[in-house]
C-alpha cells in the first residue's frame, strides 16, 4: 500500500484565500485537507478549527472540511505540499501523516517540512482500550493473552505508518513479544478502528484519546491504560503506561497542526498565525478541545516547526529501534 502512493496523489480543489477580501471579493472559502476519513479524531479537531476561525479571519473567511484519505494519510498530505501556496488549500497536520509516515518509510511522497507550518492546535494521550466487556482486567492481562495465543487476537490500525499501529508495535515489543503478536485490521481512520472494536472485528486498539473519548464516556469501552505524566482528570481511574509496567509507552501522544503548502508568503502566514493565536481567547473552541479529550497547545510557526521536527526525530529512531524502516 505504502508503495502506491505516488500514484494516489489527489490534486487539491480550492477557493479564494483570506487575503481576497482586500480586493473585493464578497466572500472567501478555505479548503481544510484532512488526510483520514470522517469521524475520527483528524475530523473532529479539523471541523472544531472550522467551526471557530473563521470569526477570527480578515473578512467573511469560511473554511471547508475535506477528506481525502488513504495510504497512511499520505494521499491528502501530499495533495497539499503540491497546492498552489496561495493559501487557498491548508492541511490538518496529524502526527500519523506529518511525523511518523515521513520518519519510517522512504518511499513516502514528502518530506515532513515540504510544508509551511502556520500553528500547533493541541495534544492528547494515547490509549490502549478494549470492549467493556472484555476479559482482560489491565494492560498486564492482555498482554499475557497476547502471549498465550500469538499471532490469533486482532487490533484494528489506520495504516502500518499510524500512531495506531506503531503504539501497538511498540507494546508487542516492550513485552517481548513479537511484531506479529497480532494481526492488524487496516482501515482509513481511527473512527473506523474504532467502530471496528465496538462491532467485535478486533479485540484491542491503540489509538488517540479523542477517538475513544465517546465510548469510554458511555461505558462501551474501557482503557487499561494511557500515556502522561499523570493521570487523566477526566478518567482518573485508569493507569499511565507507566503505572501499568510498560514506561516505554509514555512518548506516544497525537496531536494536529495547520499547515499549507511550501513557499506561502510571510503576509499570509501571519494572518494564518495571529487568528490561530487569537483562539487562546476563545472559551468555545477551547471547551470543544477539551470535549473532545485533547488539550489545546497552540504554539505559532516557528515553535511548531521546531515541535514537528522533533517528534520526526523522535519516530525515526523508535522505527530503528523496533526495525520497521
Amino acid at each position: 500500500m505504502l508503495g502506491s502512493r505516488r500514484n494516489l496523489l489527489l490534486s487539491a480543489a480550492a477557493a479564494p484565500l483570506p487575503g481576497a477580501m482586500a480586493k473585493g471579493a464578497a466572500e472567501a472559502v478555505v479548503t481544510l485537507v484532512v488526510p483520514f476519513s470522517a469521524g475520527g479524531s483528524a475530523d473532529l479537531s479539523a471541523r472544531a478549527l472550522a467551526a471557530h476561525l473563521p470569526a477570527l479571519l480578515p473578512g467573511r473567511t469560511g473554511i471547508v472540511v475535506e477528506h481525502r484519505a488513504g495510504a497512511s494519510g499520505a494521499v491528502g498530505t501530499a495533495s497539499v505540499a503540491r497546492a498552489a501556496p496561495d493559501g487557498q488549500t491548508l492541511l490538518l497536520a496529524r502526527v500519523g501523516s506529518s511525523a511518523i509516515l515521513p520518519a519510517t518509510d522512504g518511499r513516502t511522497p514528502f518530506a515532513w517540512d515540504d510544508f509551511t507550518f502556520l500553528g500547533l492546535l493541541e495534544q492528547s494521550a494515547y490509549a490502549i482500550a478494549v470492549r467493556a466487556e472484555a476479559p482482560w482486567a489491565d494492560l498486564a492481562a492482555l498482554v499475557a493473552a497476547l502471549r498465550d495465543a500469538p499471532g490469533q487476537m486482532r487490533f484494528a490500525t489506520s495504516g502500518p505508518a499510524t500512531i495506531l499501529d506503531l503504539g501497538v508495535r511498540q507494546l508487542f515489543i516492550a513485552a517481548g513479544l513479537g511484531l506479529d503478536a497480532a494481526t492488524a485490521l487496516v482501515l482509513r481512520g481511527g473512527g473506523e478502528a474504532v467502530q471496528a472494536l465496538l462491532a467485535g472485528q478486533v479485540q484491542f486498539i491503540g489509538n488517540n484519546l479523542p477517538d475513544l473519548a465517546l465510548g469510554l464516556r458511555d461505558g462501551s469501552l474501557r482503557a487499561l491504560a494511557v500515556s502522561g505524566p499523570v493521570r487523566l482528570a477526566e478518567f482518573p481511574a485508569v493507569p499511565t503506561m507507566t503505572e501499568a509496567g510498560f514506561p516505554a509507552l509514555e512518548g506516544l501522544t497525537g496531536w494536529s497542526a495547520l499547515a499549507g503548502p511550501p513557499g506561502m508568503a510571510p503576509e499570509l502566514v501571519a494572518r494564518w498565525a495571529q487568528a490561530l493565536a487569537a483562539l487562546r481567547h476563545n472559551p468555545a473552541w477551547l471547551a470543544e478541545v477539551e470535549r473532545q479529550g485533547s488539550l489545546p497547545r497552540l504554539l505559532p510557526p516557528d515553535e511548531t516547526r521546531d515541535y514537528i521536527g522533533g517528534q520526526v526525530a523522535l519516530y525515526r529512531e523508535l522505527a530503528r529501534q523496533l526495525g520497521l524502516q
